[in-house]
Order: C-alpha cells, then sequence, then structure tokens
C-alpha cells in the first residue's frame, strides 16, 4: 500500500512537473517572440564551418576511454553549424576588433614617424649642397677638385649610410610591445636634435650671411654625413651588441603541466626579454595539451567526492550527536585507508594506459608499413606505365590513407592528440614524405613524439595576444630575482631570472720536471 501511494504521488508530482514544464516553455516562447519583435536590430547569426578533425569530433573527451571498435561505430557528420550570438558575445568582438585597430594604428604611426625622419636626415644634406645654387649663386666661388672630391664621398657614405639604415632599422616587426622601446626612442631624439642643431648653425652662419665659400659649405655637408655614421655605428652597440654577452640564466615554466627550459639572456628590458622567451618557447616548448591534464583532474575529483559525513539526528539530541560524530569519525578513518590506497589505482590505471598505448603503437607501426610497402609497389607498376598515367604523391597519399586511418585514429585519441592533427594535414604529411622518398618511420615520428609547438597548425597554437604581468616597470632591465608571468588564454608561463655569477679563475704552474721518474728494472728474477 506505501508503495503504491509513493508512486501515485510521484505520478502526481512529475505530471504537475510535466504540465509546469509546458507552461514554462509556452512563456518562454512568447517572451521570445516578443524580445525578438523588440531586439530585432540587435540579434545577429553567424554560420561558421567547423573545424575538420581526424575522422570525427575533435572536442577533447579526457574522461571517456575508446574502445577498439570506435572508429567503425562512429559516424562524422560534417556542414555548417548556427551559433547565435547575445549582445555580450557582439560588444565584446567589437572591443576586440578597437583594440586589434588601435594596435596597427599605433604600429603605422610609428612607422610613419620613422620614415619622416629617415626623409628628413637624407634630405638635409643635399639641401646644404642645393640652397646655395638655388639662392646666391652669382656670389659662389668655383668649386676646384678637392670640393669635386668631397662630392663623391658625400654620395658614397649616403649610399652606405642608406644600405645601414634599412639594414638596422626597416625589418620587419616580430611583434607589438606594450611599451616604447627604451634605447631606440633616444636615437631618434638624438638624431633629431642633431640634425636641427645642424640646420640652425646652416641657417645663422650661412643662410643669413650668404657665405661665398662653397667648399667649406661642402665640407660642413660631409661633417653630417660623417657624424650620423657614428651614430648608427652607436645604433649598433646599443641594439645589437650590448645584449649578445649573456648575464642572466632565465628559468621558463608552462603553469599547467610545469614543462621547463632555462635560458641565458643579456642586458634586456623586461619587454624584450619577454618578447626573446616567447621566440624561443615557440620552437623549444611541446604544445600545450590541455587533453592530458583532464586525467589527473577527474582522478583528484573522484577522491573528493568520496568523502562524505552525514548527521542524521540533528545538532538537537546529545547522544545522537555523539553517536553521529562517532559515525563521522569512523567514516574519516575509513575514506583516509581508502585514500592511502590510491596509489595503487595510480599505479594501475597508467599501467593500463601505457599498455593500451603500446598495443595501439604496434597497430599503428604495422599499418604504416604495409602502406609504405603497397606505396612502393604501386611505384614500380607506375615505371611501366605512360607517363600521362603516373599517380602524382598527392594521389598515392589519399589512395593509402584509409588503409591506416583506423589505426592512427586510435593511436592519436589513446595519447589525447586527435585535436592537434586534422585529416588534411595527416594528408599533406604523407605526401610530402612520399615525394621525398622517406621511411614509414619518419612519417611516424610526427605523431609518436610530440614536437614543438610551431609544428602543428596554428590554429592550435597561436595565440592572438600574450599579457605581460610584472610589479617593475616593463621599461626596466633584467635584473637578480625579477619575476614576471606571460599570460594568454589557456596557460601562463612563469619566468623568474638569475643573474650569472661571477667566475673568478686562477692559474697554478706545475713544473714539467717534477712529472720525470725512474724505473729500475732487477737483472734477476725470482722463480
Amino acid at each position: 500500500m506505501d508503495t503504491e501511494s509513493t508512486y501515485s504521488g510521484y505520478s502526481y508530482y512529475s505530471g504537475r512537473s510535466r504540465g509546469s514544464h509546458r507552461h514554462g516553455e509556452r512563456s518562454r516562447d512568447r517572451h521570445k517572440s516578443r524580445s525578438k519583435d523588440s531586439r530585432s536590430e540587435k540579434s545577429v547569426t553567424i554560420n561558421t564551418p567547423p573545424a575538420e578533425p581526424l575522422l570525427g569530433d575533435s572536442a577533447v573527451r579526457g574522461e571517456q576511454i575508446q574502445d577498439d571498435n570506435w572508429g567503425e561505430t562512429t559516424t562524422a557528420v560534417t556542414g555548417t553549424s548556427e551559433h547565435s550570438l547575445s549582445q555580450e558575445d557582439i560588444v565584446r568582438i567589437t572591443k576586440d576588433l578597437e583594440d586589434s585597430v588601435g594596435l596597427d594604428c599605433r604600429r603605422y604611426f610609428t612607422l610613419t614617424l620613422a620614415v619622416i625622419l629617415g626623409l628628413l636626415v637624407f634630405l638635409t644634406p643635399l639641401a646644404f649642397l642645393v640652397l646655395p645654387h638655388l639662392l646666391w649663386p652669382e656670389r659662389l666661388q668655383s668649386c676646384g677638385t678637392a670640393c669635386e672630391g668631397l662630392f663623391i664621398s658625400v654620395a658614397f657614405k649616403l649610399l652606405i649610410l642608406l644600405l645601414a639604415v634599412w639594414a638596422l632599422f626597416f625589418r620587419p616587426p616580430r611583434a607589438g610591445l606594450p611599451r616604447v622601446f627604451v634605447f631606440r626612442a633616444l636615437l631618434a631624439v638624438l638624431v633629431l636634435l642633431f640634425v636641427v642643431s645642424y640646420w640652425l648653425f646652416y641657417g645663422v652662419r650661412i643662410l643669413d650671411s650668404q657665405d661665398e665659400n662653397y667648399q667649406g659649405i661642402v665640407q660642413y655637408a660631409v661633417s653630417l654625413v660623417d657624424a650620423l655614421l657614428f651614430i648608427h655605428y652607436l645604433a649598433i652597440v646599443l641594439l645589437e651588441l650590448r645584449q649578445l654577452q649573456p648575464c642572466f640564466s632565465v628559468c621558463v615554466t608552462r603553469s599547467t603541466d610545469g614543462e621547463m627550459r632555462h635560458y641565458n639572456l643579456g642586458q634586456l628590458s623586461i619587454q624584450r626579454a619577454a618578447l626573446a622567451i616567447l621566440e624561443h618557447y615557440y620552437c623549444d616548448f611541446p604544445v600545450h595539451n590541455p587533453a592530458l591534464l583532464s586525467a589527473s583532474k577527474s582522478r583528484a575529483a573522484k577522491h573528493l567526492a568520496g568523502l562524505k559525513v552525514y548527521n542524521v539526528d540533528g545538532p538537537g539530541n546529545n547522544a545522537a550527536a555523539g553517536l553521529a560524530h562517532s559515525q563521522s569519525r569512523a567514516m574519516i578513518a575509513a575514506a583516509a585507508r581508502r585514500r592511502d590506497t590510491s596509489h595503487n589505482e595510480l599505479y594501475y590505471e597508467e599501467a593500463e594506459h601505457e599498455r593500451r598505448v603500446r598495443k595501439r603503437k604496434a597497430r599503428l607501426v604495422v599499418a604504416v608499413e604495409e602502406a609504405f610497402t603497397h606505396i612502393k609497389r604501386m611505384q614500380e607498376e607506375e615505371q611501366k606505365k605512360a607517363p600521362g598515367d603516373v599517380m602524382d604523391p598527392r594521389e598515392a597519399a589519399q589512395a593509402i590513407f584509409p588503409s591506416m586511418a583506423r589505426a592512427l585514429q586510435k593511436y592519436l585519441r589513446t595519447t589525447k592528440q586527435q585535436h592537434c592533427h586534422s585529416m588534411e594535414s595527416i594528408q599533406q604529411h604523407l605526401a610530402f614524405c612520399i615525394t621525398n622518398n622517406m621511411t614509414p618511420k619518419a612519417f611516424l615520428e610526427s605523431y609518436l613524439t610530440p614536437g614543438p609547438t610551431l609544428q602543428y597548425s596554428r590554429d592550435h597554437w597561436l595565440a592572438r595576444q600574450w599579457t605581460l604581468i610584472s610589479e617593475a616597470s616593463v621599461t626596466s632591465g633584467l635584473k637578480d630575482g625579477t619575476i614576471f608571468l606571460l599570460k594568454c588564454v589557456d596557460f601562463s608561463l612563469v619566468v623568474t631570472s638569475k643573474k650569472i655569477p661571477y667566475i673568478q679563475m686562477s692559474e697554478e704552474y706545475i713544473d714539467p720536471k717534477s712529472h720525470k721518474f725512474v724505473l729500475r728494472l732487477q737483472s734477476e728474477t725470482s722463480v
């Protein structure tokens, strides 16, 4: 009877829940229709093509365990997906666009100022030589042989200065820094003050008095070009040579998986050191794979969920409270004993995972070797065909890829690499190996061993913006114990610097004669 009443109560409650759920859906539909009418201009729908994973979904599934028949029981669906964006998403996208436009404007503004300053520098010596001929040509003295030789000197020095400035300053920018580069700004100000001072002297002593000694004017222009060459030499010392000698050892640690690298840097500012570290990061660090961290997180959550403490009778009854307290202590002790054996679970989980990885690696190696053997057989057959019937490497890669796709797919899913390699990238790599006559081991090395970040597609590793977090000013130089962070969306790089110690070496002289000794052998030996 109690069971029937319980079931009837549950059915009544579920019926009311379904009725209230339908009523709530109708009210939400009416609310949505009214909101669409009132905000028809603010709702936007963007059609975006989905990413192309390897024969299936590319989402990271760290907790799921794929069986051997996964490739046969999974259906891959492709097409376009519609994602509705809210007003907050539109505002965020607009802000990102404004930030990118602001960075572009600042970069082009800096480039414009550099071009204007460069034109001022190169046109100033020519103006010094041309203005006397335009303003008072009848009063100028004739230019002799020495003066004409100075013309050649000015021409070649300006050509050398032009090439040197182009090689040092007009290079593609590697990154956008948060603050101005101090040494480059100081050099620009120095050049500007230097050219302005020459113009002031030229205007006061030559233009106002209309000097007739044209050879002295040419020598004045030559001295300006010589001074500009010396300033360029100073720029090479400050911008390039000063940072070559290692002064600091920096330790770079990735916050998610603890991957660590050490680098030696010279006298650099914090922002320049951050740029050098990011350049090393893309070449030295393995690609960030958040799927490898999901297993440990799920294991920790499972152990934390196993600890539960109940107080059944409530705090009012003292005897019941004491009993509940003793029971809770017993449960805590049991949970502690359970956690003491968790290392066994971890050991067997890792052993099972390694066994599955070795098993699927062996299947993959056999499948790839058979596919490459088939390629060699196809090449021998194609040599007998007409030149127009020969298959290109791209077609050959597409022909043999299905024979290894299932084994490769299972291996990538087992090692949590399925989101790093798409079908198109694998076929391109296979065609590249076929074109250059590589072995199966060379083809598999990209998938068996995680490579540097730059080896993968830009969609998987390229961060749109890095944020530099530092307590000290980013324009200040590195010091012993400096700590700063380079933060992106998924992780951050923690950088600590240590100064390379001063090494004192001494010399100890050893007399070569002290190593000489005499070996005396007896003529008679005992038998």
